[in-house]
Formats: structure tokens, sequence, C-alpha cells
């Protein structure tokens, strides 16, 4: 891949082959006349670029389509043999990898690898290095890699570069820091974003250019696309929903405030109330656990859940209450065309959606809300890791 066109930002020609990628992405493919009329450029000169994309290794030559007569034109697209970016997903206590090709198709997904992330730079040194171990141990050569982007929970700046939950130092980002180490270029985003991101790519022309992303984890965050663009925010914190002082309940959020909807609405609150419904001896199959241990991990709580404990579905059904009282300032705020729920939460399904729904009816402008599809998200665990993925291709490329 010829270097000299990645770090070009201001050339016209560079600009013009930019363009060609991004409705690539958008829209698959394309003969070189619909690229000339979608881009108002002559035919010779989207020729002669597409040709250098092909010799780059961008694009590639899809054959002929079929016309109503005449001579049938080529069309072309994404190669997705050009490359492939490394997704990662920090997790509390480990993080996933996700690795797409050129043209965004998952091809590997490595799930659950136990790791926890300190703000150091040894650390960083130890998960780059079991990172590149990986990716190469499934056979994905490191040099074919074209970038890595990286999620975290918590205030990411990712312009700058820098992570307020994993500051290791003032002169020198996060970013750099991965960078370094891996040796391809880094970006980091907030886990809310990044899920955003993903989810929205993935439903391609059916994806609404206004929609919310909730990511209903052991904390809570949102990532908000609004016209079709990733929104950021000015200094890149954005999508704090969690932080919304909307509950009446005189508990301490770990931000320090009070009354914040993740107080409520979130995998850590659903182990508060779990807990205290446990202390009062109400019986549940989470019951022994916690006699044993004295406490309870929220992982015990999902699967208890999911096999229809009755304390625990009650407890999950009030997390999604409290969600839906949020959820329902954010519709009538932002008046988004879609709602998509995600985290590891969602494995309550019905359980946590119909309480959802019902606070959302009852607390938001019926006028406002009519128009808001609320749905679970498709991609699940790899929701980060795609938008992780989409988001290097796209920052590397200078789409965005």
């Amino acid at each position: 891949m010829v270097s000299s066109f990645l770090t070009d930002k201001t050339g016209k020609n560079a600009q013009i082959k930019r363009q060609i990628l991004k409705l690539c992405i958008k829209n698959g493919s394309y003969s070189i006349a619909d690229f000339s009329k979608e881009l108002s450029i002559s035919v010779p000169t989207i020729t002669k670029l597409i040709t250098e994309l092909i010799d780059d290794g961008f694009l590639e030559d899809l054959g002929k389509i079929g016309t109503n007569g005449g001579r049938r034109p080529s069309i072309y697209g994404l190669n997705p043999h050009a490359g492939y970016f490394i997704g990662i997903e920090v997790a509390r206590h480990h993080f996933h990898i996700t690795i797409t090709d050129f043209k965004g198709n998952i091809i590997h997904f490595i799930q659950d690898i136990e790791f926890v992330l300190e703000a150091n730079e040894k650390c960083i040194m130890e998960m780059s290095s079991l990172i590149k171990d990986k990716v190469i141990g499934i056979g994905i050569p490191w040099i074919k890699v074209l970038g890595a982007g990286i999620s975290l929970s918590g205030r990411v700046n990712p312009e700058k570069g820098y992570s307020l939950t994993y500051f290791v130092s003032e002169d020198i980002p996060l970013t750099a820091q991965f960078q370094k180490e891996l040796q391809v270029p880094v970006t980091i985003e907030n886990d809310s974003r990044a899920m955003a991101y993903g989810e929205y790519m993935s439903l391609g022309k059916d994806a609404d250019k206004n929609m919310l992303f909730i990511n209903l984890s052991w904390g809570l965050g949102m990532g908000v696309i609004m016209n079709g663009e990733l929104y950021f925010g000015k200094s890149g914190f954005s999508g704090e929903i969690g932080h919304f002082p909307v509950l009446d309940n005189n508990i301490i959020c770990r931000c320090g405030k009070v009354g914040c909807l993740e107080t409520g609405a979130s995998g850590s609150a659903l182990r508060r109330i779990i807990l205290e419904q446990l202390k009062e001896h109400r019986q549940s199959s989470l019951s022994a656990v916690y006699q044993q241990k004295h406490d309870i991990e929220l992982s015990d709580i999902l699967t208890a859940v999911d096999k229809g404990d009755v304390v625990a579905i009650e407890c999950i059904g009030q997390v999604g209450d409290a969600l839906g009282r949020g959820l329902a300032g954010a519709i009538n705020i932002f008046n988004p065309g879609l709602v998509v729920i995600g985290g590891r939460l969602i494995v309550g399904k019905e359980y946590l959606m119909l309480p959802i729904r019902t606070a959302v009816n009852r607390f938001s402008l019926a006028r406002v809300s009519s128009d808001s599809k609320i749905q679970f998200s498709k991609l699940g665990d790899k929701a980060a890791g795609l938008g992780n993925c989409l988001l290097s291709r796209s920052k590397l490329l200078g789409l965005m």
C-alpha cells in the first residue's frame, strides 16, 4: 500500500481517492460512470485514479454488470485482501480481539482474554505483546495489519488520544504508547461510542442516520449518531447518560454525585438490588452462592435471569424501568429514529425490554417517541470490536 496516499491530506487526487473509498464503504460497488456522476469528476480522471487504487491494493475489479443493452461496464469495490484491522475491547478483567478484512467483514473474534489493564507503561507493553501473539497465532502476519482501534470505558478523548481512566502520562498520549508497541496506527475510543459505530455501520442501508446506542453493562453509557456521523462533543466526552441526575434515590454514584441514572440502571445497580433482596432472605437460585461467599458476581445474576429465576427477573425489571425513564428523556432531546440497547444485561431480553418500553411510553412525549424504534443489539459482544476496526479504517484513510 502506498504510504504517500495515506499521508497526503491536502492533494486533490488523494482527496478524490478517499471519496471513492468512502463511497465503496457506504454503498459497496460502483462503475466508473457511477463514480464520475456521484463525484462530478470526469471519466478519464476517475479511470486514472481507479487504476492507481487497484495497483495500490485498495480496490478490485468485481467484473461486468448487466445492462439493458450495449457494452457492459465493470464495477469496482474494496479489495478485502488489502490488509486487516484489529479491534480491542478492554473490559474490567479481560479483553476481546476482533479482526476484520479491508471491507470490514469480521474474520476472527478472540473472546475473553484474561488481562487487567493498569495505567502504567509495563502493562501496556505486556498487553500489546499479548495482542500481537494472539493475532499472529491465528495465522495473520502482523505486517498485514493496517491499524488498531482500542475501546475503553470511561472518559476518552479520541482526538488527543487520552483516557482519563487509564492516564499514564500527560506528555505521551495513550495512543502513542500503544502505537510504539504495536507499530501500527492506533486509535482509542470510548466503548459505548465504538459500539454505536459498529452497530450503525453493520446496519448498512437499513441504518437510521439519527441513532442512540445504550451500553447497559457494569456501568451505563451512550453513543450518539447524528445525521449519519458519530457525535463526540467538544472534548470527546459525549454520551455520559449514566451520570444524568434523574433518580431521587440518594445513592452516591462512583462519580461522586447523587442520583445518577447509573445507580439504578446498570450491572452494578443490578448487583446492589439483588444483594439487598438476598440479605432480606428472598429465596432464589442465587441464595446458595450468596450464603457461601456473602457476595454475588454479575455473571451469576445474568445466568439466573437466563434460567428464569424470579428474584433475578424482578430485579432486572427494576433496572429496565429506571433505564426507560432516562431513555425517555434522551428520546425527548434527540428524537432518534432508532435506539439500540446493547451490553451484558441484554440477556434479560423481554424481562428487560418490556419495562423499558413501558417507562418510555409513560415519560416521553408521544409525538416524539412514536418515531423511535427500540431494539436490542444484533452484534452483541462483537459491537465494540467491529466499531474499533471500522473507526481505525476510517481514520487511517482520512474519512473522519
